[in-house]
């Protein structure tokens, strides 16, 4: 009897302590992946690099290749949608501090969205027309720019659903709605 309660108390430290293993091996966080002419816009099927304006690239538990996102606040937009998958390990986006340019802002320079210093509410839209989220790697280069663009300075957590999630006209009245798959469904 002494025997098999030893066996058992034996197989239960190695049982807590394989279980206490494979929770301190789960998998590292992805490192971003340099954008390419392949990368394409999981909402619009466009080409993510014909667009103006800051990228973000999502990826999911399990999967190698990251999702494409023309404009940040379309990648927000997924995050916070009830529609789309949970299993998201990481966020990146472009770090418009680093970036060449409003037209060229960099296939590789990508900062990490939960480090990054967003701007909404400015004068800049995205790539595809609607306003965006502008994400910057230091909170210097997002004053810079609220400076001379407006808006306001955010974290990701700080960014509200409304201004992802709402349907939008953009400054010019041109009547390009940017509607996401919330909406659609509705």
């Amino acid at each position: 009897m002494k025997r098999q309660v030893s066996a058992l108390i034996i197989a239960l430290v190695a049982g807590f302590g394989l279980s206490a293993c494979q929770e301190e091996t789960k998998a590292a966080k992805p490192t971003p992946v340099a954008m390419t002419e392949d990368a394409t816009g999981y909402y619009c099927h466009m080409a993510a690099l014909e667009h103006e304006g800051p990228k973000a690239q999502i990826h999911l538990e399990g999967n190698p290749f990251p999702l494409w996102f023309p404009q940040v606040r379309d990648a927000i937009a997924f995050t916070l949608s009830p529609e789309e998958p949970k299993d998201y390990v990481a966020v990146y986006v472009s770090d418009m501090d680093k970036a060449e340019s409003w037209k060229n802002p960099g296939k590789d320079n990508w900062v990490d969205a939960e480090k990054a210093w967003f701007v909404i509410g400015s004068r800049k839209t995205g790539g595809m027309g609607a306003p965006e989220v502008i994400p910057f790697g230091s909170e210097e280069g997002a004053k810079a720019f609220v400076t001379d663009e407006g808006g306001n300075i955010v974290r990701l957590s700080e960014i509200p659903a409304s201004y992802v999630l709402g349907s939008v006209v953009s400054e010019e009245g041109s009547g390009h709605e940017a509607m996401t798959m919330v909406e659609a469904s509705q």
